[in-house]
Order: C-alpha cells, then structure tokens, then sequence
C-alpha cells in the first residue's frame, strides 16, 4: 500500500507560478515511477510528468519547458514546478506512484489560473 499526500494548488494569475508537493507514505520502496496528471470536467486524466525511481523524466509537450518535476528522496516527496502559468492549466492535479501491482493515486488539489 501505497498513500499519497498532494499540496500546494490554488489561485495564481497568467503567467505566474506554484509549486506542487506529494508526499509519499507506506510502501515507498516499491515505487517505480511517480507522476503527475491533471483533469479538468468532462475531459480524461492527462499524463502532466513523470520520474522514474532513477530519475528519467517524462513531460507532456503542453508543459514542456514550464514544468519541471523533481523528487527529495530523503522527504519522500516528489515535485512538479509550475512557471509561466496559462489559463489552461486550470485543473484537479493527481499525484500518482505506480508500482508493480497498479498504481496509487492522490486525492487532487486544485490549480487555477486566471487571465
């Protein structure tokens, strides 16, 4: 088992930045890889990042050189800084940690960016 812990959302103005915390509890050890996606009402959860346990990282073309996902081994936390915030990237952001079994998700936090 594997519980997931996300912070830091809210309210920021286009062009702006927040960065996201998920910590990580239980059975870290067999994480393999933690990401971060996003929904927004009516639409399917999108892939935002991801960081392997070795520290490859993946990005949707979307958030490609404004997002940068990051992890603190020692904190058991993993990061996804957000800059040059767009009004598109208004949505429920999830913390997800997969592991051999399935994959564990967060409870979401809310991002919204006004224009």
């Amino acid at each position: 088992q594997v519980q997931l812990v996300e912070s830091g959302g809210g309210l920021v103005q286009a062009g702006g930045s927040l960065r996201l915390s998920c910590v990580a509890s239980g059975s870290i050890f067999s994480i393999k890889v933690t990401g971060w996606s996003r929904q927004t009402p009516g639409k399917q959860r999108e892939l935002v990042a991801s960081i392997t346990s070795g520290g490859r990282t993946i990005y949707a073309d979307s958030v490609k050189g404004r997002f940068t996902i990051s992890r603190d081994n020692t904190e058991n936390t993993v990061y996804l800084q957000m800059n040059s915030l767009k009004p598109e990237d208004t949505a429920v952001y999830y913390c997800r940690a997969s592991i051999l079994g399935g994959d564990y998700w967060g409870q979401g936090t809310q991002v919204t960016v006004s224009s």
